[in-house]
């Protein structure tokens, strides 16, 4: 039998209100590693976005590098990570043959060459021998699909999709044809399963709260389709909540393991044990992810928000806190109050939204959201709103708007 790990987005070096988090890095992937090893894990597949950010920090990049070692150094035989839309492919990419020495595989971008996605992978002293895995790393509009003059909104999401698709369609027939190789040298053998990945939004998909607005909006919504029946399991990335798609027990985003916000807070996050046997029966276990640092949103009057602090002080909580305050009272200096509170506890207030305040001051003084409260694709929106711009043409704005922003975050990354 053949174990699998399958987990993605890490986002290492992901920020916190500008709070650094590498503490709480460090502890999961010590518990990652163990982890490993206590469930004698043959293969880990991460599904892209290692990074937050295409310039990941010296900090960053040795806790990256530090964990590679210590999986070369644990139980499992292989390592395939796949790059995602927050990872810079070429930063990815420039290890991978010293990586692939400590069968780490490394796929972080779409090349000429179909056999870099489609890894053969021996196991030694298993009852299965062989493992094909499909590592399909994020796919770019321009990776995939040909920009043709003319086109409406809808026949660039069609080609989008069906150039994703395609491409899977692709990918699966060249395993096949492996494994169709490989049973034909051998007189006898175990099942050979082939495992699928992506890095993408599929369509009945939940985001989470880690997930940005315009990345997701980049990419056309693909359906589950695209994922050919040959692949024994699929295994997905973006999406942070862990999820299966379309009632299938086989196709699966995995989440992230540690919450990105504190829109993710309450979410129990995991991690998916794949089992397969040589007579290709399966078996899915999720391991649940331990908390490394509390994460808590508190919200209500200043009463109420003055309660809870007491109780967690009382508890000795070391939580990060997100307060929003939504009483009637307009409250100045709400943020002084909250902070004297918890001065000498283990607390710590990340963010205080003061809601009534702000709405006073954005009437008194008629002025504009802060563009910090906005994200790129609401500052757009209401660009056009102010143009007076026709609905009709909207869409097909906003479409456009996504493209040149995916293709900016992207340039950035490559450059650096």
């Amino acid at each position: 039998m053949i174990k699998i790990l399958h987990s993605s987005d890490f986002h290492i070096g992901k920020l916190l209100y500008e709070r650094k988090r590498y503490d709480e890095f460090e502890k999961f992937f010590d518990w990652f590693l163990n982890c490993i090893n206590k469930e004698l894990i043959d293969i880990v597949l991460i599904a892209g976005d290692i990074f937050d950010t295409g310039t990941p920090s010296n900090k960053a990049q040795e806790l990256y590098y530090k964990l590679l070692a210590g999986l070369s150094k644990s139980y499992c035989q292989h390592v395939v990570i796949i790059g995602g839309n927050h990872d810079s492919a070429s930063f990815l990419q420039a290890p991978k043959n010293l990586l692939r020495s400590l069968n780490v595989h490394v796929v972080a971008s779409v090349s000429e060459n179909l056999e870099d996605e489609v890894l053969v992978l021996d196991l030694k002293g298993n009852s299965i021998s062989s493992l094909i895995v499909c590592a399909v790393p994020y796919l770019r509009d321009k990776d995939i699909r040909i920009v043709k003059a003319g086109e409406s909104i809808e026949d660039k999401a069609k080609n989008l999709v069906n150039g994703i698709k395609e491409h899977y369609q692709r990918i699966g027939e060249l395993a096949l044809t492996k494994r169709a190789e490989i049973n034909a040298k051998k007189e006898s053998g175990s099942y050979i399963p082939i495992i699928g990945m992506g890095h993408l939004f599929a369509a009945g998909g939940v985001s989470g709260d880690g997930v940005r607005d315009l990345y997701v909006g980049s990419l056309a919504y693909v359906n589950v389709d695209v994922f050919l029946t040959c692949f024994d399991y699929v295994a997905l990335g973006h999406l942070h909540i862990p999820q299966r798609l379309a009632d299938s027990e086989y196709i699966r985003y995995s989440g992230s393991p540690l919450a990105m916000g504190f829109g993710e807070a309450n979410q129990k996050k995991k991690m998916l044990l794949v089992e397969i046997s040589p007579n290709a029966e399966k078996n899915i276990k999720e391991i649940s992810v331990p908390i490394f640092q509390d994460l808590m949103k508190i919200s209500g009057d200043l009463n109420f928000i003055k309660s809870e602090l007491v109780k967690l002080i009382k508890a000795e909580s070391s939580a990060w806190l997100e307060i929003d305050y939504t009483g009637e009272e307009i409250i100045p200096d709400l943020k002084e109050k909250l902070e004297e509170l918890v001065l000498e506890s283990k607390l710590e207030i990340c963010r205080i939204r003061n809601k009534k305040n702000l709405n006073m001051i954005l009437q008194e003084d008629s002025i504009e959201e802060k563009l910090e409260h906005l994200d790129p694709v609401e500052v757009f929106n209401k660009c056009l709103e102010a143009s007076q711009v026709l609905e009709s043409e909207k869409a097909l704005l906003n479409f456009s708007y996504r493209e040149i922003l995916d293709n900016i975050f992207t340039e950035k990354a490559e450059n650096h």
